[in-house]
């Protein structure tokens, strides 16, 4: 059955008919978004929801949505989604957070040059017939000192557009390394220095708990006399009633705003001043990056639906188009090894860690650890999945770490997965053969050479004769049929383990007769989806 996407948002013919052309059914229902009580009637049947900033995706919304499986946003902001709902739903939130990078980073250097030479009041003035040509006095930006905080995707286009412009740049942003910042030809620096130093400042930062109110008071204490700034990433950033204060005073030389804490601004106190341009949130609003975002956010979520490929996710590791089929057996691996350990632990767990041997530790090692704790987790949350694993092991106080390291052993590359309760420590190895199915290659440290089989059985005892009889007696007594088993020891008269393949699952009287069999130290059902 071919999977289903609601368009509630305006999108482009053009980005509809590549969702059809990608074999995914499409309903193109552009007002949707402003009838919230139809969007909750019809949300129930659809994989995907694809919007734009009028579509008001809330926890009521994605609670009604029993099937949705990814909303795409096409743009950058994502605060019209509640991404928490979204992610303990185990719902993919994309974004598209190339399609409109130019199109911002040329309106803020719009911005700065409608600040720095007057632009808007010098046209009212000449249009009303004044010609006052002594009261516009602008400043030249050639020569001038550009801070740039955040210098991701949008602030590094501003940043090359400033140096292009005979600007000196300087950049704020705890993600940018040095390499980085020498290839852009900026300079790196702390936001106290930028803020001391700059003659213009750009904003180009997600709105996070970090970053709310970041250019507040104080940081205008910090800033040259005559100091402009120009804000056109989010509203919020820049706490208002302080840039009024600092215009008002003169710190701030002029302002350029295209975002507002509360939108739509309709009424604001910065509306009216001389030294204020405001424009109502532009920075994507061109042709082309209206076309681009949608055309974007239609391939991406058509790429998932169809393929499982993850592009530009907000709450999930990317996995790109081109490695998704061979990351894709190994994901299942990471999966059923997480499944095994879940299915024979009952205490809380308190510790996980994941190791990637080889060939593994050059894969897209998040995805495959979204996967692990997936597995892990489902054997008590049965509706759990790769986006809402990571959220549900972090609320639940899980250590995670990660270890790579190169080829070890035989193996090309393995995964090992240990976890740690408060009374003991579990692990699991297992690879993919060239046949692209999962196998258990050493469990408890034991090595051995495992399939993965829908229905099995799992024991450990030592290794003492009769063991094997044992089983088989058991099981035939009654009427459980042994498809297959492999066993596995570390040494003569040590601990050793039984897999067993089963046509069903394990009955109860069969787990209750091994488990008051004195031979056994512990019998586990396992049940696996090997259909997938």
């Amino acid at each position: 059955m071919a999977p289903r996407v609601l368009v509630s948002d305006k999108l482009s013919p053009t980005a509809v008919q590549i969702f059809k052309d990608r074999g995914v059914e499409v309903d193109y229902l552009p007002d949707l978004g402003k009838d919230k009580d139809r969007l909750l009637e019809l949300i129930g049947q659809y994989d995907g929801l694809a919007i734009r900033s009028a579509t008001k995706v809330t926890e009521k919304v994605i609670a009604a949505a029993t099937k949705l499986k990814v909303i795409g946003r096409a743009g950058i902001g994502v605060d019209n989604v509640d991404i928490p709902a979204a992610s303990r739903r185990g719902i993919i939130v994309m974004n598209t957070p190339f399609g409109n990078s130019i199109t911002t980073a040329e309106h803020a250097v719009a911005l700065m040059f409608a600040v720095a030479r007057q632009l808007p009041e010098a046209n009212a003035s000449t249009h009303s017939g004044k010609w006052e040509k002594n009261r516009f006095m602008g400043v030249e930006i050639t020569g001038k000192t550009l801070g740039v905080i955040g210098c991701g995707n949008i602030g590094s286009i501003v940043a090359m557009r400033g140096i292009g412009l005979k600007m000196h740049v300087i950049a704020y942003d705890p993600f940018l390394s040095e390499a980085r910042a020498q290839e852009l030809g900026v300079e790196k620096v702390e936001l106290d220095d930028l803020l001391a130093r700059s003659d213009f400042i750009t904003l180009h930062t997600p709105m996070t708990d970090k970053t709310r109110g970041i250019i507040n008071r104080q940081a205008f204490a910090k800033m040259k006399d005559g100091v402009r700034i120009v804000n056109c990433a989010r509203g919020g950033l820049i706490v208002e009633a302080d840039l009024i204060e600092a215009l008002k005073s003169g710190k701030v030389a002029g302002a350029g705003i295209d975002v507002f804490e509360v939108e739509p601004a309709t009424d604001s106190p910065l509306f009216g001043m001389d030294n204020v341009v405001c424009t109502p949130h532009l920075g994507a609003a061109t042709t082309e990056a209206q076309e681009n975002v949608a055309l974007q956010i239609a391939e991406q979520m058509s790429d998932y639906l169809v393929k499982g490929a993850v592009s530009n996710a907000i709450n999930m590791p990317s996995i790109t188009a081109e490695e998704a089929p061979r990351l894709k057996p190994f994901i299942k691996l990471a999966e059923v090894l997480g499944a095994f350990v879940g299915q024979v632990t009952e205490e809380p767990i308190q510790e996980v860690e994941i190791l990637f041997d080889g060939a593994t530790a050059e894969m897209n090692t998040r995805a495959l650890t979204s996967a692990a704790l997936a597995g892990l987790i489902r054997p008590q949350v049965a509706d759990v999945n790769m986006v809402s694993a990571p959220i549900m092991a972090k609320e639940r106080g899980v250590i995670l770490s990660e270890i790579k390291r190169d080829k070890s052993g035989v193996f090309d590359g393995y995964i090992k997965l240990t976890v740690k309760t408060a009374l003991r420590t579990r692990s699991i190895a297992g690879t993919v053969f060239s046949d692209g199915k999962p196998r258990f290659i050493q469990i408890k440290g034991i090595n051995l050479d495992a399939e993965v089989g829908e229905h099995m059985l799992y024991t450990t005892n030592k290794d003492v004769p009769g063991i094997i009889g044992l089983l088989g007696t058991i099981c035939g007594s009654h009427g459980v049929n042994i498809a297959n088993f492999q066993l596995g020891r570390d040494k003569a008269g040590g601990d050793a383990l039984a897999l067993l393949y089963l046509d069903a699952p394990v009955p109860a009287q069969v787990l209750a007769a091994l488990r008051a069999e004195p031979r056994f130290d512990s019998a586990k059902p396992l049940h696996f989806d090997v259909a997938t």
